[in-house]
């Protein structure tokens, strides 16, 4: 009887001192979660804002910012998409954001919500654009980015108020070599890797230095290392799908490089990628640059703004398009060959403004 008591005693203590060592762990962990995070809960609305602690947001308070975010209105959108609506938040003179409000039932899909947004706002480069913190209710859910002052590349190219004289051949080079750079660091460089799922060229905005910054992980998915694919429900946009996936439903980071591809095309020649001349054929601008490069008339896609910019570089920049819109995606490039070769073409030859 005695060792019997002296057994349990010790199992007792053992419990015992691991759930203690569990609660220490954990209380640790919270207190490190909140050193990096400033957290307000508002118990009118019910809601919780969560804001990622950073140099930029040291002088602001969470109370203020949710008080200025539950105010946004109609006269504050600046853009909206499928998946929700975009709000410019004014916090004084110096400092204004991006809010992206997403349309009810898109946070229902997936319970890793605040897991996937903790994920994100880790993701830190110079050519992705930054989540600051987010905003969950129970009816909707907000995020907010950095905001990017020359819009999207999209609103540059086919906006109402067309503006391609900001864009020469120079600072389309540079947009193309930053927007891969960005993509190729989700794919290759964040652990788990990330595939964005919806490249297109509303979802590369511009900064003050017209740099590209690549936006919009509402679609995105983490993919642990080792998996070569996701499945999950539809997602992208319509011309910038790769060919594979209305066979196979799965979106794979072979799938960004032929959107990539897309967006290079929308570069090269100035069209979208469901342009009406296209509709009305019954094509899209894939399927007419193949048709003309076929055909050994490439300086007919051309954007006309481009026309007396260097050849060598924009056929080299075309070869690279071609190779991502490959129709078997084993065939295409990674994102970060993509980015040796467009790096390439300016060690190359000195890439001139026109």
């Amino acid at each position: 009887m005695g060792n019997a008591v002296v057994l349990a005693l010790y199992i007792t203590i053992c419990c015992v001192a691991f759930v203690i060592s569990k609660i220490i762990i954990s209380v640790l962990l919270y207190r490190r979660w909140k050193r990096r995070h400033m957290v307000y809960e508002d118990g009118f609305s019910g809601g919780k804002m969560v804001m990622f602690r950073s140099p930029m947001m040291q002088s602001l308070k969470s109370e203020v910012l949710l008080k200025k975010t539950l105010k946004l209105s109609n006269k504050d959108i600046i853009g909206r998409g499928g998946y929700g609506t975009v709000y410019r938040l004014a916090v004084n003179e110096s400092t204004a954001f991006a809010v992206k409000r997403l349309s009810r039932g898109t946070a229902e899909r997936d319970r890793g919500f605040e897991r996937e947004l903790e994920a994100m706002g880790d993701i830190k480069h110079r050519n992705i654009v930054t989540l600051h913190g987010y905003y969950t209710a129970s009816h909707y859910n907000l995020l907010i980015y950095e905001l990017m002052p020359n819009g999207s590349l999209d609103s540059f190219l086919h906006g109402r108020a067309v503006n391609k004289k900001g864009l020469d051949w120079a600072t389309r080079y540079k947009i193309a070599v930053g927007a891969a750079r960005g993509i190729s660091y989700l794919h290759h460089d964040c652990i788990p890797h990330i595939i964005h799922r919806d490249i297109k060229s509303s979802n590369i905005l511009l900064d003050q230095n017209m740099e590209a910054r690549v936006s919009d992980f509402g679609l995105a998915t983490l993919m642990e290392p080792d998996k070569t694919h996701v499945s999950t429900f539809v997602a992208g946009t319509f011309g910038y799908l790769p060919p594979e996936y209305f066979d196979t439903g799965r979106a794979t980071a072979k799938g960004d490089v032929y959107s990539f591809g897309v967006v290079l095309l929308e570069l090269l020649t100035g069209k979208k990628p469901t342009d009406e001349e296209f509709m009305e054929e019954g094509t899209k601008l894939v399927s007419w640059v193949k048709a003309v490069v076929e055909r050994k008339r490439e300086e007919h896609v051309l954007d006309s703004s481009l026309e007396n910019c260097p050849v060598d570089e924009i056929n080299n920049v075309f070869n690279i398009a071609l190779m991502c819109l490959e129709p078997e995606p084993s065939m295409r490039p990674t994102m970060a060959e993509v980015v040796k070769m467009l790096e390439k073409i300016k060690s190359d030859t000195v890439v001139t403004d026109c």
